[in-house]
């Protein structure tokens, strides 16, 4: 297939896209949408269909004439969206618009490194697609969140402070390695001949994208999508550490390295005798984060591991537990005012394992953030919980994944497939 030039291009991903958001389902309603020729919209639609990215059909009714058949995007075009934190995996498949296919959730150890963390995701995919029925060939994007900074046009993860033996580490390249090319067995590590040996490897098209984020930039996009009622947002995930996706005026921002949003590293006066990770003291993610609250509450003699036990203990009543979790609200809105002032959001949604514990939470941030801040900038803010919840992660990986997959970018890839593989 010869290739395509920009407007082309942009055409064919703007009449997905017009699909994909309901807003024109016929072909009659995207050339008025467009402006563009029933003729041209023909031959561009024919050529989607023919790729398999969209499918006619049942006659959409209409008081006369022949009813226009309806358009929308193919079923059979998946996407893997994954969410890793520290200690957790959750991986969906999706339908590229949007609707879920299977999804498992499993504990992990991200410090067990790259190699064996990926090939368990490789492991999961390969699982849930059986469960399904779905062919790997129907597979049409990986978009995974790590809990650490992320060079988004490379995938690269860069001096990671909770990710051991990832820094440096270009996550596209375990999967072109290992699940787009086949390779001699024996040159493999055991965890990759394992996989090998299930029969997974090499299974996917190489023409398959591969898209790498930081987590909370993947939550902080799930969130906006499905919310669309907030233009500025900022979405803060108190887990094991302490994170924020910024949308602004409806597109996430990453700053000028993929860095921006890293407020787990902003000092709080006072705590300069607490070491963080990071090799800094006096961090917020040092002293308020999930980790460290479990931390205090070990040290004042109570079980507490991690932030689930802070959770459980708090959902028990414990009145320790529950000063620790509302002293943690006041300093991470100690943090949070400052941010309102600067970014002057119309909403923040906090979320993570210990934003359940709202009621504890909740109320001693917002306290502090319309006692600090601007009053300009509060005039209009709500504070409030994540309406995905655990899932965040997992629906704003698919919905970024789509929105590539239909970008021109992505359209050329797309249609750069053999049709074999697209639509067998």
């Amino acid at each position: 297939m010869g290739s395509l030039g920009g407007r082309h291009l942009a055409a064919l991903s703007e009449l997905a896209c017009l699909v994909a958001d309901s807003t024109a389902t016929t072909r009659g309603r995207l050339a008025q949408a467009t402006g563009l020729s029933r003729a041209a919209v023909a031959q561009r639609v024919d050529l989607l269909v023919e790729r398999g990215l969209l499918v006619e059909s049942e006659p959409v009714v209409t008081e006369r004439g022949r009813p226009p058949l309806a358009l929308q995007l193919a079923a059979d075009a998946l996407i893997c969206a994954v969410d890793l934190g520290a200690t957790h995996c959750r991986l969906a498949l999706t339908t590229l618009g949007g609707m879920p296919v299977a999804e498992t959730v499993c504990e992990i150890d991200i410090n067990d490194g790259p190699q064996r963390t990926l090939a368990g995701v490789h492991r999961l995919t390969a699982e849930l697609l059986e469960r399904a029925d779905r062919p790997p060939a129907h597979l049409r994007a990986f978009s995974i969140g790590v809990p650490g900074p992320v060079e988004h046009e490379t995938g690269t993860v860069i001096r990671p402070p909770i990710m051991q033996g990832w820094d440096g580490y270009r996550v596209p390249a375990y999967f072109e390695e290992h699940c787009f090319e086949k390779h001699d067995p024996q040159a493999r590590s055991p965890d990759e001949r394992g996989i090998a040996a299930s029969g997974v490897a090499g299974q996917y098209d190489a023409s398959t994208t591969v898209l790498v984020d930081n987590d909370v930039n993947m939550m902080a996009f799930g969130e906006y999508s499905h919310r669309r009622d907030s233009k500025h947002l900022l979405y803060i995930k108190v887990g094991t550490g302490i994170g924020c996706g910024i949308i602004s005026n409806g597109t996430l921002h990453r700053g000028a390295a993929g860095a921006a949003g890293d407020i787990g590293h902003i000092p709080l006066p006072g705590h300069e005798d607490v070491l963080c990770h990071c090799g800094n003291t006096g961090c917020v993610e040092a002293v308020a984060s999930g980790s460290a609250i479990a931390r205090a509450l070990r040290e004042a003699g109570l079980p507490a591991a991690g932030g689930r036990d802070v959770v459980r203990l708090v959902s028990e009543g414990n009145p320790v537990a529950r000063r620790r979790v509302r002293l943690a609200g006041q300093q991470i809105g100690e943090v949070l005012a400052s941010l309102v002032s600067f970014h002057n959001p119309d909403a923040i949604v906090l979320g993570g394992s210990i934003a359940q514990l709202h009621e504890d939470l909740l109320a001693d941030i917002r306290g502090v953030i319309y006692r600090r801040a601007l009053p300009l900038a509060t005039r209009s803010l709500s504070i409030e919980t994540s309406a995905l919840g655990e899932r965040a992660g997992v629906e704003g990986a698919a919905r970024m994944a789509a929105r590539h997959l239909l970008s021109p970018r992505g359209i050329e890839k797309l249609l750069a497939r053999p049709v074999s593989a697209a639509i067998r």
